[in-house]
């Protein structure tokens, strides 16, 4: 038995192809399934299974694409009610894929329905096992349980307490453990580590789901850590659910300069993926600024921040917009249109809109703020609450990134200072505040460096 890692940084999750070395299963594959396919190529062997953990929150599945692609059986929750022809599994299953065994475990927490997979050589007495648990047992942690229902999220987590251990009792302690999520995935909770490799052995002896005796206190310290995830996941199950089709990841012709104008004329999203200093010093008049490429999270949060299902045009090098559209489509936004321009590397933006103003903000570090920042002035962290709350500039407000939007109108008529962690989320909210016409002023720095900046916080 090999496994294959398919790794998706963007959104903290992995996807699997296990194979015998003839015949492989995928287990939980993005929408993306170019780069499994690629992998099965590369490894020679075919793919006749896909695989669902659960129906996912947090991507949209290439499950069904790939399946129907390849005539292989697509593997969903007997009780999951999808619109689409699956090979229904339930509890206790064993499915043979070649050499290899599979076992289907229930371990409903993350989801109602939710399955792990147990894979065994079977062609090696006491061959290696791997345990594939998508959001259920992670590496420190588990699967969030609130994204069904607030109703049943107390209930989801006491579910989730006695599937990773009858998980674990599912499996041999040396088998290698292989989840979905916990590798930065806003579908994980409580302290997931941040290792690359785990075993069924070592999650017994550290992970808190399995070593915390007492259901009632693992369940209160679950639901106390429950924090906001991205508005978009709202929509994502429905679509894995109704069998999404197959992602276009071409990316399209240039948006003529007068329709782009139009657009931000019109108050369209125009984004923006070029760095946010460059963002700052210039650009068109109510784009907002999305930085790609340095692994903060541009997927989710864009689909946090952005209402669901709107116009979207994507604006830089063709190099990232071309990476901005395989991000945008896992999680189901299909088809933005973009504004690139001649220069495959650069952006001359003056040409692609030229009957748009340019506009421009301030930005610095901690310094420029003890240098500039007046009594009237408002200091902004766009941050999480429990970030806030462990530590902030003092006086300062807190808005969520993620809620700005619905609320600009509150913030007083005053200059804006607006930072985060490192700058990252804070770009995104500046340029929410230049695009509805306040007066702002980015700290591009991470709030770790404003105590020793001299800047006063609490607690």
């Amino acid at each position: 038995m090999d496994v294959v890692v398919i790794e998706t940084p963007q959104l903290g999750d992995r996807s699997y192809l296990v194979h015998d070395g003839t015949v492989a299963l995928v287990i939980d594959p993005q929408r993306d399934i170019d780069r499994v396919e690629a992998a099965a190529i590369e490894a020679g062997v075919r793919i006749t299974h896909v695989a669902e953990t659960h129906l996912h929150n947090d991507y949209v599945t290439g499950g069904l694409v790939l399946a129907v692609k390849h005539g292989a059986d697509y593997w969903v929750h007997a009780e999951d009610d999808v619109s689409f022809a699956r090979v229904p599994v339930s509890d206790g299953q064993v499915l043979r894929v070649g050499g290899l065994a599979v076992t289907v475990v229930a371990t409903p927490g993350h989801t109602h329905t939710h399955l792990a997979y147990v894979v065994r050589d079977d062609a090696h007495d006491d061959g290696p096992e791997a345990v594939f648990s998508g959001g259920s047992l992670l590496y420190g942690s588990v699967g969030r349980t609130d994204l069904v229902s607030p109703d049943d999220t107390a209930k989801l987590a006491h579910d989730q307490y006695s599937s990773v251990r009858r998980l674990v009792d599912s499996a041999a302690p040396d088998a290698a453990l292989y989840p979905t999520h916990g590798f930065g995935s806003f579908c994980s909770i409580g302290p997931a580590s941040h290792q690359d490799a785990s075993t069924i052995a070592e999650q017994a002896l550290s992970n808190h789901a399995l070593t915390d005796p007492h259901e009632d206190h693992f369940v209160s310290q679950l639901l106390e850590n429950i924090t906001a995830y991205p508005a978009y996941y709202a929509h994502m199950s429905p679509l894995n659910a109704a069998g999404p089709g197959e992602a276009s990841l071409a990316v399209p012709d240039s948006v003529d300069p007068a329709e782009l104008s139009r657009r931000l004329s019109a108050g369209e999203w125009v984004v923006d993926l070029r760095q946010r200093v460059a963002f700052a010093d210039t650009h068109l008049q109510g784009s907002v600024s999305f930085e790609y490429g340095r692994g903060e999270n541009f997927t989710s949060y864009l689909g946090w921040v952005i209402p669901w299902n709107q116009p979207l045009t994507l604006l830089g090098p063709r190099g990232e917009v071309e990476k901005a559209i395989r991000d945008l489509v896992r999680i189901g936004i299909d088809n933005p249109d973009a504004a690139v321009g001649p220069d495959p590397t650069g952006l001359d933006i003056g040409v692609l809109a030229p009957d748009t103003p340019v506009a421009a903000y301030p930005h610095g570090d901690w310094s420029l703020l003890l240098r500039e920042r007046t009594p009237e002035d408002v200091v902004l962290d766009v941050r999480r609450p429990e970030e806030f709350k462990a530590s902030h500039v003092a006086g300062a407000l807190n808005l969520p990134v993620y809620g700005l939007l619905g609320r600009i109108t509150e913030l007083p008529e005053a200059r804006i200072w607006v930072h985060c962690a490192t700058g990252y989320r804070a770009s995104v909210a500046a340029s929410l505040l230049d695009r509805a016409g306040l007066d702002v002023v980015l700290i591009n720095a991470k709030f770790k460096d404003a105590d020793g900046a001299g800047v006063e916080t609490t607690p």
